[in-house]
C-alpha cells in the first residue's frame, strides 16, 4: 500500500531562513527568522511559514506565538529575483501565506527592530501585536521596484492609519520610526532597543493568563467584524458573548473573581 503523501512534508523538511523553537513550560511557541544581515524573506519561505502557524495553531501546548528575528534587522524585505521567477500562480498565494498570522487563532506578537520592509512589514501587520524599538523603521517600498505591495500591506496598513497616512507612505515610500508607529497605533508599544526582548516575554506571560477560548473568541470576533456595520458588529459580539457564558471557563472566571483567587483556564 502506497503511504498518502502531502507537499507539506517536503516542504517543511528544511526550513528556509528561519527556525522554530517551542517553550512548553511558557506555552510559546517562537518563529525566529535568521538570513543575516538583513533576513530576506524568500518565496519558499512564505509557504512554509503559512504551513508552521497553521501547524502550531494546532498544537495544543501553544498558547502564544512570537514572530521575531536574529540580529540588528527584522527583515528588508523579500527576495526581489523571486518575484521575476515565481509563477502567476504562486503570487497569486502571496497574500494568503502572509495572512497566515492573522487567520491563527492563538495571539501572535511580532516583536520588530530595525529594518522592517516589504514583506516584512506586511507579515507584521497580519500579527496581532507588534512591539518596537527606537531602532525600527517601517516602509512598504516597492513603488521605487515599479510595484505596490502584494501580501496585504497598503489594505491592512489603511484599516489602521486610513487613506491619507497610508498614501503617504506607500506612494512615497516613506519610512515611519518606530515612535511614529506607536503615536499612529500601528505599533502596540515601542520601547527601548535593550527592553524589546522582555516587553515581549511580559506581554506572553500576560495573554497566557486569561481563557484560550476568550482569546480564540475576541480575536476571530475582531476580525469578522472589521469590515462590518456597527449593528452587525454588536449582534455578532451579542452571540459570542452568549455562547462564551456555557463555557467552563467563563464558570472558573465568576468562581474565581468571587473566591479572591487567580482563575485557571482550561480553554474549554
Amino acid at each position: 500500500m502506497t503511504a498518502l503523501k502531502h507537499s507539506a512534508q517536503i516542504l517543511l523538511g528544511q526550513l528556509d531562513g528561519f527556525s522554530v523553537e517551542i517553550d512548553e513550560a511558557r506555552e510559546r511557541a517562537d518563529i525566529i527568522l535568521h538570513r543575516p544581515p538583513f533576513n530576506v524573506i524568500s518565496m519558499p519561505q512564505r509557504d512554509q511559514l503559512r504551513l508552521v502557524f497553521e501547524s502550531l495553531d494546532e498544537n495544543p501546548t501553544v498558547r502564544v506565538i512570537v514572530l521575531r528575528a536574529q540580529g540588528e534587522h527584522f527583515s528588508s524585505g523579500g527576495d526581489i529575483k523571486g518575484f521575476l521567477e515565481a509563477s502567476p500562480e504562486h503570487v497569486s498565494k502571496l497574500a494568503w501565506n502572509i495572512a497566515a498570522p492573522a487567520r491563527c487563532s492563538k495571539p501572535v506578537v511580532a516583536v520588530n527592530r530595525g529594518y522592517c520592509f516589504g514583506v516584512g512589514f506586511e507579515i507584521s501587520l497580519a500579527c496581532d501585536f507588534r512591539l518596537v524599538s527606537e531602532t525600527t523603521q517601517y516602509a512598504l517600498p516597492e513603488q521605487k521596484l515599479g510595484q505596490i505591495p502584494g501580501s496585504g500591506g497598503s489594505a491592512r496598513l489603511q484599516k489602521l492609519i486610513g487613506i491619507t497616512r497610508t498614501k503617504d507612505v506607500v506612494m512615497r515610500s516613506r519610512r515611519i520610526s518606530g515612535q511614529q508607529a506607536y503615536d499612529w497605533g500601528i505599533a502596540t508599544a515601542c520601547v527601548v532597543d535593550a527592553e524589546l526582548e522582555s516587553a515581549a516575554d511580559a506581554l506572553v506571560d500576560e495573554l497566557r493568563k486569561f481563557s484560550p477560548l476568550a482569546q480564540r473568541t475576541a480575536k476571530k470576533l475582531l476580525n469578522d467584524t472589521e469590515d462590518a456595520s456597527l449593528t452587525s458588529a454588536i449582534e455578532l459580539e451579542g452571540h459570542c458573548y452568549s455562547r462564551l457564558r456555557s463555557s467552563d471557563d467563563f464558570r472558573e472566571g465568576v468562581e474565581a473573581f468571587h473566591a479572591k483567587r487567580a482563575a485557571h483556564f482550561v480553554g474549554s
